[in-house]
């Protein structure tokens, strides 16, 4: 999600609600790295045909245990969607149709709630998802699970990690990760100090010590990570640049990877994304325009990536591509 535009005083109106740029100080990082392969610019392919209820902000999916898929994004208590074939999506409501009182001492009272991360483990769906205020990092990163995953079926666990003005990161944009020694971490960051890391406990979702890793940062605006173990390797996807403004957007999706969840994470140069590294895999093409928050689905036929983008009339849309992984095992779309 994230607190982006041109000027701190500029500001656009996105499925109902206003994006405004954080303070200088809040993108204070180094302003290098992004790299993209190869002297030509890339082709990068068209998203894969999607039909029915397609606008979202801030997707994350999961494929449910009877084929079918279930879409959480931006909305007002978190939208829902959910598809059959991976094409035609319908709308499903929301996550707390009642709304999320909880969350209004981060959102000043609005029911917008940003950037939710599903997942379904253990016979139950986990929901992690921010309450904010754009333009502040007084935010908050809260847990939901549902065993159905259906609108109003999901039970607030409550604050997983939260950030106040004094702190230099900010606790939105959050993603579980699962690694393979079974450890639960939660990544989350937007602008600031860049993308953080912290560990969680299995058995209730919630955050396990004061222990916080810095993962990656990128001075002109970072944010949306995705950590997905693929091989040897544990890849980092990011979002560079700036959202939220239609077609005008350049969010682009980025890539590092570790050997371990904790870092150091590098791009394929070798520079570490904690000094702005990052090897780009899509950027604006033709009338695709700002793709980013991106989601790594596992599907039958492959990795999945999802994100959104911004059509010529500034319709924020979901976006789908296959996931390919080179010779050396570095991520592409097609």
């Amino acid at each position: 999600m994230g607190t982006r535009l041109v000027t701190l005083a500029a500001a656009v109106s996105l499925l109902g609600v206003v994006y405004a740029l954080p303070p200088a100080s809040a993108a204070a990082a180094p302003r290098t790295g992004g790299s993209v392969v190869g002297a030509a610019v890339p082709s990068y392919p068209m998203p894969a045909r999607v039909t029915g209820d397609t606008g979202v902000h801030d997707p994350t999916v999961v494929k449910r245990p009877d084929g079918t898929y279930l879409v959480a994004h931006t909305g007002t208590n978190i939208a829902l969607k959910t598809s059959t074939d991976r094409v035609a999506f319908r709308n499903a409501g929301s996550v707390f149709p009642g709304g999320a009182s909880w969350t209004t001492p981060y959102t000043g009272g609005s029911r917008n709630l940003w950037a939710p991360d599903l997942s379904f483990r253990n016979g139950r769906y986990y929901l992690y998802y921010s309450a904010s205020t754009f333009g502040s990092n007084h935010s908050a990163i809260f847990l939901a699970t549902s065993t159905t995953g259906a609108s109003g079926s999901w039970t607030n666990q409550g604050l997983v990690v939260e950030s106040r003005t004094s702190d230099n990161f900010n606790a939105i944009d959050p993603n579980l990760l699962v690694d393979d020694q079974g450890r639960w971490w939660l990544s989350f960051g937007s602008f600031w100090t860049g993308i953080k890391l912290i560990p969680l406990d299995p058995a209730t979702g919630k955050r396990s010590g004061t222990t916080m890793h810095s993962l990656a940062s990128y001075g002109p605006g970072i944010e949306a990570p995705f950590i997905v173990k693929r091989g040897a390797w544990y890849y980092l996807y990011v979002s560079f640049d700036r959202c939220c403004q239609g077609a005008s957007s350049t969010y682009r999706v980025m890539a590092g990877r570790s050997a371990s969840p904790t870092g150091p994470y590098v791009d394929r140069a070798g520079l570490a994304m904690t000094s702005g590294g990052g090897t780009q895999v899509l950027a604006s093409h033709g009338s695709v325009h700002g793709p980013g928050h991106e989601a790594v689905l596992a599907d039958s036929d492959g990795d999945q990536l999802v994100y959104h983008y911004y059509a010529d009339n500034g319709a924020s849309l979901l976006g789908i591509n296959r996931l390919g992984y080179d010779a050396a095992g570095w991520p592409y779309v097609y």
